[in-house]
């Protein structure tokens, strides 16, 4: 099967090895973590790392990074099927081939909703710039990434009970990555007011409730629907608690309060 070629390489994180190691290594530094635990499933930003890279980085410090990950990541294009596993043997990135886990592929694409299908990964950014924070930790990292479209509220029980199935499954540690930026351009009060609206829903491992409440407030969450996925799986597995690692938005850089992103991290136990 194919390699996946990177995306955004040299535009959301830097495009040459040594600078992106240095780049994931200062973000996995900026915010001092306790020992690394084992957790269910992690909530992680996806913009630039210039913005959202010290979020990212915190919530990959804060998680012992098994070799196995599942990521659930939105779609920000129409390309592929609507639920789409990655197919390819391996996603590239500047410091080397990162493998695909074959056989969570396969078993995820045998659940209803999911499909084979390397389309809708081939130009989505969502997970793509999450896994350079999660192979530093873990240098024998295997992927199954998950790109998903807009689905309603029981498919995506559904969807988030097949991912607990495959995992309760596989007798070893999986984790689950969900990939979510905030909200999406708007004045730094109201979005830090809207974030936490839908933060408060995650904490609370309510998947209806982010859902509705995303909906229900217009909140411009670009991955509500895998953080609603993930929460089904997570409880599904037993999960008891959530921690919000960090929070920021994106005119820490910019130093711009009037259109920011958000960014929010989360870890689920």
């Amino acid at each position: 099967m194919p390699i996946r070629e990177p995306a955004v390489a040299g535009f959301f994180y830097p495009g040459d090895k040594s600078s992106l190691l240095a780049e994931v290594d200062a973000c996995l530094a900026a915010t001092p973590a306790a020992t690394p635990r084992r957790t269910i499933a992690a909530m992680m930003p996806h913009a630039g790392y210039v913005y959202s890279g010290r979020t990212a980085g915190a919530v990959a410090a804060a998680v012992d990074v098994p070799e196995r990950v599942i990521g659930l990541g939105p779609k920000h294009t129409r390309l592929g099927e609507r639920a789409a596993v990655a197919a390819a043997s391996a996603w590239r990135f500047p410091f080397g081939d990162v493998p695909i886990d074959a056989e969570l592929a396969a078993a995820l694409a045998g659940k209803p909703h999911l499909e084979l299908d390397d389309a809708a990964h081939r130009d989505e950014h969502s997970l793509e710039v999450e896994v350079p924070f999660l192979w530093r930790r873990n240098p024998n990292l295997r992927l199954a990434p998950v790109a998903l479209g807009w689905l309603d509220l029981e498919q995506l029980r559904e969807i988030g009970a097949a991912v607990a199935e495959v995992i309760s499954a596989a007798g070893a540690p999986i984790l689950i990555v969900a990939s979510t930026d905030m909200s999406h351009q708007i004045p730094l009060a109201e979005a830090q007011r809207l974030d936490r609206l839908a933060i408060d829903r995650v904490l609370a491992l309510d998947p209806e409730g982010l859902y509705r409440t995303v909906a229900d407030h217009d909140i411009s969450m670009c991955g509500v629907i895998p953080v609603t996925a993930a929460l089904f799986a997570a409880k599904a597995l037993g999960a008891k608690s959530a921690e919000l690692i960090r929070y920021a938005t994106s005119a820490e850089a910019s130093g711009d309060d009037r259109r920011v992103v958000g960014y929010a991290g989360i870890v689920i136990e």
